[in-house]
């Protein structure tokens, strides 16, 4: 009873989220200021009006973009990387941060899987799913909990279809590649009668061992451990072979008072273990996902949205024939929003979240005991818009219960943040915005102890750890205007109690690993993020653009600097729009990172030259193919942000061919 007095006690606050999103040029075509950010706020929110950072990647960037994990697909967005853990398993990394503080979403509900306790997990969703995906960078913890105090990242697919359906529609892609032997073919369709709306798609991808230009070990680590690096033209990074098949469906009524239905997916994907020759992984998900919308009058709400999955997963590790470890995750989440309307540029909304689901591990490599976790999550925004200026701001309390067999802990966490924003003049959008967020322990921060040896560490957790608590301060600037379209970005965050994982002196007998204990310190990050765009000639269809964006983040702890931060980048393109055709070429800069943890190595910066070109020939511009060119310079590129940077550079130089087409 107490707690949910707590949750109607805050559901009753008038404050609202503090900024969502910011214009992206992941898209090629020129920003659309009437679009709207989906993730972060139930309300509308236009791209040109926001006070934080956001990318969007759409269908059109998804039918041309490589084949790979999440992580992968979305590195090189400005304050983006990825964990890469050889093509099998990517996560997003979003300033610096990654694991259990960025929360990766399909379709606003968590993914309900074990993605976030090592980086060898795979993603239980591929971008080929998506129709698009938004990455909020920074705090969002106001929408999605404390598991989002780094960032967002939100795959939204149409599988359960919101608009009435003409007919039957559809998209089918299919590509090649070399380097890794790759084939991929996706396809998607829906088919009306009447209110009923139906839908059906399927995901196949196939990879073998994929090429670098030199020795899979790094210089620094042979160096630092005097072992051999042959010189060789050409090599491949062995186990790195990846075989997917995802496949589900949905069915959704839409009649006058909004819509509502059902879906289910099944996700069942072998990849190789990089690190270890002998080791491959099986990742089996079956998930069932429920969501709607109601129009109502309901005293101040207008609106009821509500979204909610299920998901049994599983996750096992195999060690040649046999089974070494098996990871298991089940449960649920759900949300349920009442939305305001627009009163004279005043919108906000009310809203509930729930989740319970188990997580364990059983075998020789079991690193967490069985833990049930349940939480509990009421939020409300607001936002007042005047046109020349306006104020936004939010609250949310959160009660997370994590019990295992080493201790049962309660979290109450209280999020809050405010920000105000300025339209100084014609195409510029000037906003600020403060947040305070707090994160409660993840189960392996609390309860792990044992061998890693995806990442050759010897966890022990701490099942006395307080709360991670965050503030956060976040500049924006949009501007957009004749030729120029920019967006820069600023950000600080100070973290009381930040919870890193630090190598001690003591090394396991058995396992020979370095023995690592998560601790809790005081950090601070800081950087910036800029985005820019200049359309130097335009005659009807036909036009040529420059692109240009850079990213920087800096982490400091009372115990040094923070393991595997990226370091600085800067990435150029020129782009040339032909009507029926476009080309690019684009060349991406990124730096050394020296800035290391204790027992961690620095990195090499390197420069990476890509080219592509996609055309729609005929008549119908629903054909569409395409030719791309990655790492045509075949640098030797290593992600810092991964634990297999020394073990697995970035693939080398490859090419792709496909073609894709809408109905």
């Amino acid at each position: 009873m107490y707690r949910f007095r707590l949750l109607a006690a805050a559901s009753l606050v008038p404050l609202g989220l503090a900024g969502l999103a910011a214009p992206a040029w992941a898209d090629d075509a020129p920003k659309e200021v009437s679009e709207v950010v989906v993730t972060g706020a139930p309300y509308v929110v236009s791209m040109d009006s926001t006070t934080t950072s956001v990318d969007v990647v759409k269908r059109d960037d998804l039918d041309t973009a490589p084949p790979a994990g999440l992580g992968d697909v979305l590195s090189g967005l400005p304050g983006v990387r990825s964990t890469f853990f050889g093509p099998g398993a990517s996560r997003p990394v979003i300033r610096g941060l990654a694991g259990p503080r960025v929360l990766v979403l399909t379709n606003g509900v968590g993914m309900i899987d074990a993605s976030a306790l090592s980086p060898d997990h795979q993603v239980a969703t591929d971008p080929q799913e998506a129709e698009r995906i938004e990455v909020l960078r920074g705090p969002s913890a106001l929408a999605y909990g404390g598991s989002a105090i780094g960032g967002v990242v939100n795959v939204i697919d149409d599988r359960i279809p919101n608009k009435i359906v003409d007919g039957f529609h559809g998209r089918m892609l299919a590509s090649g590649s070399s380097g890794d032997r790759g084939q991929m073919a996706s396809a998607a369709f829906k088919f009306g009668a009447g209110d009923w709306v139906f839908s059906l798609d399927g995901l196949r991808r196939e990879s073998g061992d994929y090429e670098v230009p030199v020795d899979q070990l790094s210089r620094r680590l042979a160096e630092a451990e005097g072992l051999p690096r042959p010189l060789r033209e050409t090599t491949k990074v062995a186990n790195s072979a990846v075989e997917l098949t995802n496949y589900g469906g949905g069915v959704s009524y839409v009649g006058s008072l909004g819509y509502g239905g059902v879906s289910i997916k099944k996700t069942d994907t072998t990849y190789g273990v990089a690190a270890e020759e002998d080791v491959t992984i099986g990742l089996e998900q079956t998930r069932v996902d429920a969501q709607g919308e109601l129009n109502l009058d309901l005293g101040p709400f207008e609106k009821l949205r509500f979204a909610g999955g299920w998901a049994d997963y599983t996750h096992t590790e195999y060690e040649g024939e046999e089974v070494g470890t098996t990871f298991y995750s089940d449960g649920w989440e759900a949300r349920l929003e009442l939305v305001q309307p627009d009163r004279d540029g005043w919108q906000g909304a009310v809203g509930f979240q729930a989740l319970k689901k188990s997580i364990d591990a059983v075998g020789e490599e079991a690193l967490i005991p069985k833990t049930d976790i349940a939480e509990y999550g009421v939020f409300t925004l607001q936002r007042l818009d005047r046109d020349a200026w306006g104020i936004e701001g939010g609250l949310r309390l959160d009660q997370r219960t994590l019990d295992s067999v080493i201790a049962k802990r309660d979290f109450t966490n209280v999020s809050g943040s405010v920000g105000a924003f300025l339209r100084p003049a014609e195409g510029w959008f000037l906003g600020i915005s403060g947040s305070r967020t707090s994160r409660a322990p993840s189960e392996e921060e609390l309860f792990s102890e044992g061998p890693h040896p995806a990442t050759q560490q010897f966890e022990v957790g701490d099942a006395g750890l307080d709360e991670e608590i965050s503030y956060s301060l976040d500049a924006t600037a949009h501007y957009s205007g004749g030729p120029w379209s920019v967006d820069l970005h600023a950000f600080a965050v100070k973290y009381d109690g930040f919870i890193d994982l630090r190598a001690s002196a003591d090394v396991d007998a058995e396992s020979g690993f370095r023995v690592y204990r998560f601790v809790q310190t005081d950090a601070t990050f800081y950087g910036a993020e800029a985005e820019a765009s200049y359309r130097l000639w335009q005659d009807g269809e036909r036009s040529f653009r420059l692109e240009g964006a850079a990213d920087y983040v800096r982490g400091e702890t009372d115990l040094g600097a923070p393991p595997r931060i990226p370091p600085w980048s800067a990435t150029g393109r020129a782009v040339f729009e032909g009507g029926w055709w476009t080309g690019k070429l684009e060349l991406r800069q990124v730096g050394g990172q020296s800035r290391v943890a204790q027992y961690e190595l620095p990195t090499d910066g390197y420069r990476m030259l890509n080219a592509s070109i996609s055309a729609t020939p005929f008549a119908d511009r629903n054909l569409k193919v395409f030719f791309e060119a990655r790492n045509l310079n075949d640098a030797e590129a290593r992600e810092h942000a991964s634990f297999l940077k020394d073990y697995a550079p970035l693939p080398g130089r490859s090419f792709r061919i496909g073609a894709g087409y809408r109905f």
